[in-house]
């Protein structure tokens, strides 16, 4: 019934999108836990050539918005970065700086938003500079209005972080569960 056409429907969307240019497994989710306004399931981009990947999952970890946003220089929250996560805005420098920055505080991985708060559909391929560099935590790409809406809903609630679990194994979720934001076009 409609309930199996839904679930095809889902299907198609996440495996077999034309328009993303990605299949499935280049795709990473994570889910926001508190705050609960903004409990969903977040789909995100790993960075194509840089760059670690998860070796740990994490069932409770700090998603912690940088401050500069850009993370393109010395953080004014750097301490509170050590063993969490990063939550960086795209600009100012490279994709590799920001990473390489978050790494230097001790970050376990950084998610770069969109600085186009409008983007809900598109990902942006995250590259190498032309510096020779490396970075060994994951860098992940997450869409601006994923992430102009986290950050809102933590300066709302003043929290300096929001709680994540990441990475996410979708596959093991009844569609029914599949909380994506409703802001988010599947």
């Amino acid at each position: 019934g409609a309930a199996m056409l839904l679930w095809l429907w889902l299907w198609l969307c996440v495996c077999c999108c034309p328009a993303r240019g990605l299949r499935i497994h280049e795709y990473l989710y994570f889910q926001v836990l508190s705050p609960g306004d903004i409990r969903y399931i977040f789909t995100a981009t790993p960075a194509k050539d840089f760059g670690g990947v998860f070796n740990t999952r994490y069932e409770q970890i700090h998603l912690v918005p940088a401050d500069p946003p850009e993370a393109c220089g010395e953080l004014n929250n750097g301490v509170f970065i050590q063993d969490q996560i990063a939550l960086v805005e795209r600009g100012g420098c490279s994709f590799l700086s920001k990473t390489r920055v978050i790494q230097e505080h001790g970050g376990r991985a950084v998610i770069i938003a969109d600085n186009a708060y409008d983007n809900d559909s598109f990902y942006i391929e995250m590259i190498q500079d032309s510096s020779r560099r490396t970075a060994d935590i994951p860098a992940l790409f997450l869409l601006g209005r994923d992430g102009y809406m986290i950050r809102r809903s933590l300066e709302q609630h003043g929290l300096p972080w929001a709680v994540i679990s990441i990475p996410v194994n979708v596959t093991s979720i009844p569609t029914y569960e599949m909380m994506q934001p409703p802001w988010t076009f599947w």
